[in-house]
């Protein structure tokens, strides 16, 4: 990403993800995939190509073991099951015993951290925006109580966050939207189904 880098009177700016249309771009993503799925490949189960995975096997219960270990690759820091989608607590242990972020990089990096599993934390943009803030420019870095009860707020959520049961497609779904708030438009996407017996939505 550095040799991408752009200088104008703004300032220095680089890009934080892979941008399409660079000529070396396919190259650097497919040895990350073969570095990441080097397991499967070296022992014959798995071919990657750029973003297509195949899974191959010679009987119905070794395909099944190959599936669930290329999805705990897939999805880092959660737990995967055939019906559910949690976080797995002991990706999230060592940042939950950091102590509050000193300097704007380290709130950066909790902030980019805890986004990461913003789908399972309820108002996450309401409930950060005093941190966001923080990282402006022109800021002075300061933690008010305010900001300390955000940061011991996520540090919580992390570690009690709903377990987001798959969606199926055969149910309906609700919509709900909020414009109410200063922080912009929040919205959120519902299912009601059945589980373990009890509806949850």
């Amino acid at each position: 990403m550095k040799l991408l880098r752009s200088i104008c009177h703004m300032g220095i700016y680089e890009y934080t993800r892979m941008p399409f249309g660079i000529k070396n771009a396919p190259a650097h993503f497919q040895r990350m995939m073969d570095t990441i799925f080097q397991e499967g490949i070296l022992a014959g189960w798995m071919v990657v190509f750029i973003d297509d995975i195949i899974i191959y096997s010679e009987t119905w219960e070794d395909h099944v073991h190959y599936i669930d270990r290329v999805l705990k690759l897939l999805a880092v820091g959660h737990k995967v099951s055939g019906l559910s989608l949690a976080i797995d607590q002991n990706k999230v242990a060592e940042v939950l015993q950091k102590t509050l972020p000193r300097n704007i990089q380290d709130m950066q990096s909790f902030l980019g951290f805890a986004s990461y599993y913003r789908n399972h934390i309820n108002n996450f943009a309401h409930i950060t925006s005093s941190l966001y803030k923080l990282c402006s420019k022109d800021v002075v870095f300061e933690i008010t109580k305010e900001r300390r009860d955000a940061y011991d707020r996520i540090k919580y959520e992390l570690t009690n966050t709903p377990v987001l049961i798959l969606t199926d497609f055969e149910l309906s779904f609700k919509l709900y939207i909020d414009a109410a708030c200063s922080q912009g438009l929040g919205a959120s996407l519902h299912q009601r189904q059945i589980v373990d017996g009890e509806p949850r939505e």
